[in-house]
């Protein structure tokens, strides 16, 4: 056993895609030596600007010897009747490399075959590592790949060193027609030097003491952050830290040393949305908050050097902010001459989708949808009406030009300057939540309305143009659209009909669209997105299914079904009634006749199907007001009271019977109580 170390030197690697490249790298080189039945104790991957690396640790060094065995044909077809070898027992002796002669046999209870039977040499680590690693950088998710010199070789970035050495060991073999040595090389600056490594097991200990490279991403990550957090303190503030960003540091550094700055006060007075995103998009800098998260007029700069004159390193990110503040600053103050509600003409010049019209056009069709939206849920229709209207009049401002990620805020401080209510001006931001699968949904009601309408009009219209999403390509985003649908309508509380509000966007559309057409297969694709939604839940797909079976079309009445199974399920009674519902569902299925549709008492002669009859309308009159309430896991809790003369009924009462009035009158009880159930969910389906 013996560690196996695995370094590709490059020049600066893509800081987004690094930890992509690393974790493939990485997750290749280990399935392929599984595959070749060579199976690490542990894994460490590295990732630093300049290399990816992997180490596999106490290796086995070798394969184990095998023993190769391919089963020919049956004897009795590889010879004739005076024993000669037929053409196909020759062919497998000639692919085996043998004589028909040096073939095994091998008696089965199918009869007796020839056999090829060979010891195979396991191969060393050193002899398959190359052949793994060409492999491995070969499928690295790279979508485009450079070349460099006058090689044809092609990879990321240009490959300088490569590491390969098991143990003590250096495998001297050839990648990327480099040829691998034990020679690492450190910090550009603080070491530029080849560091010679003794063993695999010393990589990354020796880059940090001698290189300067902390080469384990994780704990370089954990470095920034600790000393972003220390310098935010020193400034009696708080590092303000956004994970991606510290992923993309992190990734572009090798050796971190925080250093803070300042900038003028006066910037202050623009909105700080604006200065934080400067700092953290463009100057990938860390700001700096109080308690309360207003911002202060300080930075924090990850260098990738441990500068003897720190103080020229302050002086010189501090010049390169100013500019991009003051930038901000003349945006702000030319954005704010204007009302956002003038913007709105421009919009008519700017296309949302070549066949859906320009951005005025959907905002007038979100309007309409956002104002019977309100309505329907007792809310301010003027704000919804409003909101929708402004809804991207900001787009065409100076500083979501400049910073686009800042839609939707600049709107709210452009709508709070202009006097509109509280409501509209929230909405403006709220209106793009929930944007990721951990976003929050909009907190207030307009804000909710506005989300929600002009995601439907977004997936409605692409619908009603043929350009669903197809296999992995959702250009329009339309799946995360969906989920935000749903969320919005579960978690926000909104008992609305999904179809019916698609009903309505589609009237919005000009006849040629054809959006009407498009209803159903949108209300479908939303509310397929159901079980992405659920599954993050744990929720089993039996569940979905059983509610999804009867149809409702109001995503909160599902949620409120489903809370309702999943505690039925844990009953006692649970399991019997599934299966009783499924025999039942068998049965009704075989009948070919018209049932009645009330059950007539006089031909109910056994005790059994009395008692069913008697709980049956019992239970119907306990829980119809608990199904007009919604309130489904009360009455499911009710009517697991069925158990027990759903039982006796199957024990004692033959169904199926030759007198065709009463096999009917039966079927139709069964039905009455089956139909009980589907008020709240095909329980039939439940595993």
């Amino acid at each position: 056993m013996a560690d196996l170390l695995i370094e590709i030197g490059t020049e600066e690697l893509p800081p987004k895609a690094l930890l992509t490249l690393s974790n493939a790298f990485s997750d290749s080189v280990v399935a392929s030596f599984k595959k070749a039945t060579l199976q690490a104790q542990d894994v460490a991957s590295y990732a630093a600007p300049r290399r990816l690396a992997v180490l596999l640790k106490n290796m086995p060094e070798k394969q184990q010897d095998q023993l190769v065995e391919r089963r020919g044909p049956a004897v009795k077809a590889a010879f004739d009747a005076e024993g000669n070898p037929s053409k196909a027992a020759q062919g497998f002796a000639r692919s085996c490399g043998v004589q028909v002669a040096d073939l095994d046999r091998m008696e089965t209870n199918k009869g007796e075959w020839l056999v090829f039977k060979k010891e195979v040499a396991g191969k060393s680590v050193a002899e398959l590592v190359a052949a793994i690693v060409s492999q491995a950088l070969a499928t690295l998710p790279i979508p485009k790949r450079m070349r460099w010199g006058s090689s044809d070789i092609e990879f990321v970035r240009p490959v300088h060193w490569i590491v390969m050495m098991l143990g003590d060991q250096v495998i001297a073999d050839k990648v990327l027609n480099i040829t691998a040595s034990n020679q690492t090389f450190g910090h550009r600056f603080h070491y530029p030097k080849a560091i010679e490594l003794a063993n695999a097991s010393d990589y990354a200990e020796q880059l940090e003491t001698t290189g300067y490279v902390i080469a384990d991403f994780a704990q370089r990550r954990d470095t920034v952050r600790q000393q972003a957090e220390d310098a935010a303190i020193k400034l009696g503030g708080i590092a303000k830290i956004d994970d991606s960003l510290l992923d993309e540091v992190t990734a572009l550094i090798e050796w971190p040393i925080a250093v803070s700055g300042n900038f003028d006060k006066k910037f202050l007075n623009i909105p700080q949305e604006c200065l934080i995103s400067s700092m953290q998009d463009h100057q990938k800098y860390f700001p700096v908050v109080d308690k309360d998260g207003a911002l202060l007029p300080h930075f924090i700069t990850i260098a990738n050097i441990d500068s003897r004159n720190p103080d020229a390193v302050r002086e010189g990110n501090e010049r390169v902010i100013n500019p991009r503040f003051s930038d901000a600053a003349f945006f702000w103050d030319q954005d704010c001459k204007v009302s956002l509600a003038s913007r709105r003409e421009a919009t008519q010049k700017i296309t949302f989708q070549k066949k859906l019209g320009t951005l005025f056009e959907k905002t007038e069709r979100i309007a309409t949808l956002s104002e019977y939206i309100a309505k329907e849920i007792g809310a301010n229709s003027s704000d919804a009406y409003r909101a929708a209207t402004l809804s991207k009049c900001d787009l065409m401002s100076d500083m979501v030009g400049e910073f686009a990620e800042l839609q939707g805020i600049m709107g709210r401080y452009y709508a709070q300057k202009d006097g509109e209510t509280q409501a509209v001006a929230d909405a403006m931001q709220q209106q793009y939540q929930p944007g990721f699968s951990a976003d929050v949904i909009p907190e207030s009601t307009t804000g909710k309305i506005l989300s929600l309408a002009d995601r439907l009009d977004t997936l409605l219209g692409i619908f009603a143009i043929g350009m669903k999403p197809t296999g992995s390509k959702d250009p329009y985003a339309l799946r995360r659209s969906a989920i935000g649908v749903l969320r919005i309508l579960i978690e926000g509380q909104l008992s609305l009909d999904l179809k019916q509000l698609l009903n309505t966007a589609a009237s919005q559309y000009k006849d040629e669209i054809k959006a009407n057409e498009a209803v159903d297969d949108t209300f479908a694709f939303i509310m397929e997105r159901l079980r992405a939604y659920y599954k993050d839940q744990g929720i089993s797909a039996d569940v979905i299914d059983a509610i999804a079976s009867v149809d409702p079309q109001r995503p909160l009445n599902f949620d409120q079904r489903l809370k309702a199974v999943n505690a039925f399920r844990k009953l006692d009674a649970a399991e019997p009634l599934a299966a009783a519902n499924k025999r039942i569902g068998n049965i009704l299925k075989k009948s070919k006749d018209s049932l009645p549709n009330r059950v007539d008492t006089t031909l109910l002669v056994e005790e059994a199907e009395k008692a069913l009859y008697q709980t049956v309308i019992d239970q119907t009159e306990k829980v119809t007001p608990l199904f007009n309430e919604a309130k489904y896991t009360e009455a499911l809790s009710s009517l697991a009271a069925l158990r027990d003369d759903i039982d006796n009924f199957f024990d004692h009462v033959m169904v199926m019977v030759e007198d065709h009035a009463l096999k009917n009158n039966r079927l139709a009880l069964l039905q009455q109580m089956r139909g009980l159930f589907l008020h709240v969910a095909d329980v039939s389906r439940l595993q």
